[in-house]
C-alpha cells in the first residue's frame, strides 16, 4: 500500500564524502514535485535533541549546491542514538539508548518517513530504528567504497582523483631530491583508494589491508630500483594496512582516544634504515574527503538522491539503494550492513598492479 506522505527528514552521518550536497538537493527536488516537505536534521542525529537542530529545506535552500564538497546540514561520527555517550553522577561516561526518543521527535515533528546517509555504521543505526518501527531508507555513502550491497559509492571516484592527483605531484619532487616517498591514504579495512590511486598514478610498491606485507620484499622492489638507475620510489599504504603477523597501527590523540594511522611513518622510518634511501612521508588524511564531487559522484548522488524518494513514495521502507550497473536497485539494508567489500585478492586491478610490476608487499 503507498504510504500518505507529507513530510520527510532526512541527515548525514559518519565521515563527510564529496556528493553529500547532491543527495541533499536531490531528495528536496524530487520531493518538491510530489507536493512533500522535507527537513534536515543536523549533525546526524544530534538536532533532534537540540533546539532548532531540525531546518525546512526548501528549493532555495538547496540552491546551487550540488557541486559543492561538505554537508550543509553537518555530519558527526560520535553521534549514536543507540550508544549515547553521557556522564553519570560519578563523572564517569556511560553508554544509553536513545532510539525511542528519535522516534519520538520525528514523530513530534510530524515526519513521515527518513532518509538517512551514511556509511556501515550510520546505516547500522537506521536499520535499528527501522526495526523499531521508524520509516527508514538508506543512501550508501563511503569514500572507501567498501559496502558489499553497491558496485559504488559516491566520494570514492572524486577520493580516488585527489589522492591520485597528490601522488603525481610527489612523483616530481621525489625524482628531484632522489627520495622514496611514502604517502599514507585511507582505507580502515579495504584498499580501494590506495590500490585505485597507486595504479592510476603508477606507484612502485602499494600496502593494502587485505594483504599483509613483509618489509624485506618492500625493500627489495626499492633497491631494484635504485640498482637501474630509478633513484627515487613511491610507496603508497592504506592506513590500515599492516605487516605479516602484525595489526594495524593505532596512535593515541586528545583525550586518550585512540585513532588508526601512523603505517606511513613507520614505513618510511623502515625503509631509510634497511635500504640506506633518504625517505620522507606524507599523510594526505582527510584532504580525500574535501573538496567538490567529480561529475561521476555528482551524477551518482543525484541518482540516489531521486531513488531513495522513490523508494519513500513505494513504501519500500527498511532499504537501501544501490548501483547495479547500469541500474539503480532497492536492497534491504540488512542485507547493506551484513557484509565488507574487501579487495578481491583475485580481482583484475590487483592483477594489473601485478602485471605492471607493482610490488604488493608480500
Amino acid at each position: 500500500m503507498t504510504p500518505n506522505i507529507r513530510r520527510i527528514a532526512i541527515n548525514t552521518g559518519g565521515g563527510d564524502a564529496p556528493g553529500l550536497n547532491a543527495v541533499i538537493r536531490a531528495v528536496v527536488r524530487s520531493s518538491e514535485q510530489r507536493g512533500w516537505e522535507v527537513f534536515g536534521i543536523k549533525d546526524g542525529y544530534d538536532g533532534l535533541f537540540e533546539e532548532n537542530g531540525i531546518i525546512r529545506l526548501d528549493r532555495s535552500a538547496v540552491r546551487g549546491i550540488t557541486h559543492l564538497g561538505g554537508t550543509i546540514i553537518g555530519t558527526t561520527n560520535r553521534g549514536d542514538p543507540l550508544n549515547w555517550r553521557v556522564l553519570d553522577e560519578q563523572g564517569s561516561t556511560i553508554l544509553i539508548d536513545r532510539s525511542q526518543e528519535v522516534i519520538d521527535a520525528l514523530a513530534a515533528h510530524e515526519i513521515d518517513a527518513l532518509i538517512a546517509v551514511g556509511g556501515d555504521g550510520s546505516l547500522s543505526i537506521a536499520q535499528a530504528l527501522f526495526e523499531k518501527g521508524l520509516n527508514v531508507i538508506g543512501v550508501p555513502k563511503t569514500i572507501d567504497n567498501d559496502l558489499a550491497a553497491t558496485n559504488l559509492t559516491f566520494g570514492f571516484l572524486t577520493a580516488v582523483e585527489t589522492a591520485t592527483d597528490a601522488i603525481d605531484k610527489l612523483h616530481s619532487t621525489a625524482e628531484a631530491h632522489e627520495r622514496v616517498m611514502v604517502v599514507e591514504l585511507m582505507g580502515r579495512n579495504a584498499g580501494w583508494i590506495a590500490l585505485s590511486a597507486g595504479v592510476a598514478a603508477t606507484a612502485d610498491v602499494i600496502l593494502i589491508p587485505e594483504i599483509p606485507y613483509e618489509m624485506e620484499r618492500v625493500c627489495d622492489k626499492i633497491q631494484e630500483r635504485y640498482a637501474e638507475g630509478r633513484n627515487f620510489a613511491i610507496v603508497v599504504v592504506a592506513e590500515g594496512a599492516f605487516p605479516v603477523g602484525g595489526e594495524p597501527l593505532f596512535q593515541r590523540q586528545g583525550g586518550g582516544k585512540q585513532h588508526l594511522g601512523g603505517i606511513g611513518a613507520l614505513i618510511a622510518e623502515e625503509i631509510a634504515e634497511h635500504t640506506g634511501q633518504e625517505t620522507r612521508h606524507l599523510v594526505l588524511g582527510h584532504l580525500q574527503r574535501g573538496g567538490g564531487p567529480n561529475a561521476q559522484d555528482r551524477l551518482l548522488a543525484l541518482r540516489f538522491g531521486a531513488a531513495a524518494v522513490d523508494l519513500v513514495a513505494a513504501g519500500q521502507f527498511g532499504c537501501m539503494v544501490a548501483l547495479d550497473p547500469p541500474d539503480v536497485l532497492a536492497v534491504p539494508l540488512a542485507e547493506a550492513i551484513a557484509e565488507t567489500k574487501n579487495v578481491p585478492i583475485d580481482s583484475d586491478i590487483l592483477k594489473a598492479a601485478r602485471a605492471l610490476g607493482t610490488c604488493m608487499g608480500d
